[in-house]
């Protein structure tokens, strides 16, 4: 799969936030999907299953099957991936961007000799 595709998907994952608490309930932890189920106890089990599903296909989400339980753990090296590749320029441009303005109007304040 293309790393854009790949991207895609790990964006896709995040845009919902039941998935994104799932993955704030991993980073503590890993946990089974019971577990999980009964965390999220507003959603049914098919419902917890979905959303694993698409965090396990953006290989956010990684399973380890022990007899019949199930273990969910993050894996957030997509995260990092997306924030080395996305976040991190923007953020540095326009940090860049403030610090610049910050000295312009410093400068721009300065009282007149």
């Amino acid at each position: 799969m293309s790393s854009e595709a790949n991207d895609d998907l790990i964006f896709r994952a995040l845009a919902a936030p039941v998935r994104r608490q799932i993955l704030d309930a991993l980073r503590d932890k890993p946990q089974t999907t019971g577990e999980l189920c009964a965390r999220f106890a507003d959603l049914n089990r098919c419902t917890v299953m979905q959303h694993l599903g698409v965090l396990e296909e953006a290989d956010l989400v990684l399973v380890r099957r022990v007899g019949r339980v199930r273990w969910n753990y993050l894996n957030a090296i997509p995260i990092k991936r997306i924030n080395d590749r996305w976040i991190g320029p923007h953020a540095a441009r326009a940090v860049g961007m403030l610090d610049e303005l910050k000295c312009q109007l410093e400068t721009d304040d300065a009282p007149a000799a």
